[in-house]
């Protein structure tokens, strides 16, 4: 039985999180960056959850980190496998995992991000094992 295909809702773009959207259409991933304390942190915000301020820029990640934790749930009629992943800068961002035998996924992985279509809007983010 052939497994039916997977329809992304386009993600809701608001002002704070427009720069993130844009960057996925180019295949980036960005972080908030903090340029009072120097903390990054996900997911976009006006203000930074560290220390507070609202003066924040962007940074480009390089989009690779390790499985932090996951799940896999089969009892859909398409399996899939949620967890979170740490990025190389030290950010842990939630995460769908494709391209790979969800068997075979561990905690401590490498994984890069890999962009999917979705229906009308922004590709969404999803990590893949290198």
């Amino acid at each position: 039985m052939a497994l039916p295909e997977i329809k992304l809702r386009a993600p809701l773009v608001e002002p704070e999180t427009e720069a993130f959207w844009q960057a996925a259409e180019e295949g980036r991933f960005l972080l908030r960056h903090c340029n009072a304390c120097g903390e990054l942190h996900h997911y976009p915000r006006f203000f930074c959850p560290f220390c507070m301020s609202r003066d924040l820029d962007w940074r480009e990640s390089t989009g690779e980190g390790v499985i932090y934790t996951f799940t896999v749930n089969g009892r859909n009629m398409v399996p899939f496998a949620p967890g979170m992943v740490t990025l190389d800068e030290g950010v842990t961002v939630p995460a769908g995992f494709v391209d790979c035998d969800f068997s075979q996924l561990q905690v401590g992985q490498r994984v890069k991000v890999v962009y999917l279509p979705s229906e009308g809007g922004a590709p969404i983010p999803f990590f893949r094992p290198l």
